[in-house]
């Protein structure tokens, strides 16, 4: 039983050694000293009374009980940063943030750049962007924040249903029913192995071998397992080897050689430069889809500054 919690630094190390691939660009990443950095994870790893990575001549990986820590450590911290938040938000009762959801791939690999460049066109036009709404103008509140959660598909839609958001982004086939939906953008998933898998020395796999074979996959509502189980229809797709609830995990664990894994390009492009995953083609089965936005409500958005994002998304 553990005894001592763990701290939250810790498990933002932990988490980054399973994105990076390797304690030394975890450490920097949080910018602490590789020495502490090991420690601590030692430390940790007494406290849970697991093994959470292999640490061999050639760097640090981290095992299979470590990979599902590394899965409850980031809903942890993604709770502690909730707290965090909806501390400043009531500390901020007066302003009225922007509120967006997105589903993880929209999130880790296009929104932050969308916003990006919303503000920049703010910048450029004197506060007046896309849609004619600026983070600070003065019809909005004297600053008008940003607020982003991130959580599968299924979860966005609800929210979205739930008028909790302003503006959702999901990776899903199709329109959902009951929002208004525009598609933003267009997405390929990709099946990656590790270099030494079978799969890795042919150029391309049938779609009855892909649903047959077990596959490292996310959480049941994720848009990415969505769209592949319908993409695979009508074929009986075999339950997954392992399931997690990031593209960082799965990717992790894919390249460790637990199972192969349909990705979003997005999320398992680097991977592929890096030559830590290897893209197996797919025969018989289309894999694109459409990345939309959606929102409840009339048709044209009310809040200025969710139709600006959602021009900028869809320009």
């Amino acid at each position: 039983m553990v005894t001592t919690w763990p701290d939250l630094a810790t498990l933002e190390l932990l988490v980054a050694l399973a994105d990076e691939g390797s304690l030394s660009a975890a450490a920097r990443r949080c910018g602490v000293a590789q020495p502490n950095a090991s420690r601590s994870i030692a430390r940790l790893e007494r406290g849970l009374g697991l093994s959470l990575i292999h640490r061999a001549t050639t760097g640090a990986r981290v095992t299979t009980d470590g990979l599902l820590v590394v899965e409850w450590a980031r809903a942890t911290l993604e709770a502690a940063r909730a707290l965090e938040t909806g501390a400043a938000a009531l500390r901020a009762r007066t302003q009225a943030p922007l509120v967006v959801m997105a589903s993880q791939t929209v999130a880790e690999h296009l929104l932050p750049g969308w916003i990006a460049a919303w503000q920049h066109a703010e910048a450029d036009a004197g506060g007046a962007g896309a849609g004619g709404a600026s983070p600070h103008d003065p019809s909005l509140g004297e600053t008008r924040g940003i607020s982003v959660a991130v959580g599968n598909t299924t979860e966005v839609l609800a929210a979205a249903r739930g008028g909790e958001v302003d503006l959702g982004f999901i990776e899903g086939p199709g329109a959902p029913p009951g929002l208004n939906s525009v598609v933003v953008a267009h997405d390929d998933l990709v099946l990656v192995v590790a270099p030494q898998h079978p799969w890795a020395a042919s150029s391309r796999v049938r779609a009855e071998e892909l649903a047959a074979t077990p596959l490292v996959a996310r959480e049941s509502g994720s848009g990415t397992r969505v769209a592949l189980r319908r993409a695979l229809a009508p074929l009986d797709v075999a339950p997954p080897a392992l399931e997690l609830a990031s593209n960082a995990a799965v990717r992790v664990s894919a390249a460790a050689g637990t199972a192969p894994a349909v990705l979003s390009r997005l999320a398992v492009d680097d991977a592929l430069r890096a030559g830590t995953l290897v893209e197996v083609g797919v025969d018989g089965v289309d894999l694109t889809r459409n990345l939309r936005a959606v929102w409840a409500g009339p048709r044209r958005l009310t809040n200025p500054a969710a139709a600006a994002l959602l021009a900028t998304a869809a320009g």
